[in-house]
């Protein structure tokens, strides 16, 4: 096991757990109202579900804890490498600093290896060391002014 996976395997303190769930009729309106912490870098949620349903190659879902919706996450996979991109990741600001974040990144890529994904991709601005630390290591590129990172994902 590599330091990239044995990174994955840390679980947050206090049984933290979180499911992704698809966004649907629902929930949809429970993330719409997730406030991101002020002065976060992210697009309003309300953007990234019209991103998803106008551009569907984005997948949108609800991270929840317990019975809450605590989050937003949306995936999609690149068409020309077939790596998973991770975006649009915002944790409620009632909800920040509890590991949520971390949980809702190990739970994608343990769902990217599952699929047999080459690779992970993220971008993004204010978050460097969560990803750092997660084994993502930056590219040189940059995606809309976002530095662009990538992890190799080795089998499951």
């Amino acid at each position: 096991m590599d330091a990239a996976q044995r990174r994955l395997q840390r679980r947050p303190r206090y049984g933290l757990q979180v499911e992704l769930r698809p966004v649907d009729a629902g929930n949809w309106a429970a993330c719409a109202a997730v406030a991101p912490a002020p002065g976060e870098f992210v697009a309003a949620i309300s953007f990234y579900l019209c991103l998803c349903h106008y551009e569907p190659d984005w997948q949108p879902l609800a991270i929840q804890a317990r019975d809450a919706v605590v989050g937003f996450v949306m995936w999609a996979v690149d068409p020309v490498d077939d790596s998973h991109w991770i975006g649009g990741l915002v944790i409620g600001a009632a909800h920040r600093r509890r590991g949520y974040g971390r949980l809702t990144v190990t739970e994608l890529l343990e769902r990217f290896r599952a699929a047999g994904a080459p690779a992970a991709a993220l971008s993004y601005e204010p978050a460097r060391r969560l990803y750092a630390s997660l084994g993502f290591e930056e590219t040189g590129e940059t995606v809309d002014g976002e530095t662009v990172a990538r992890l190799v994902l080795g089998p499951a």
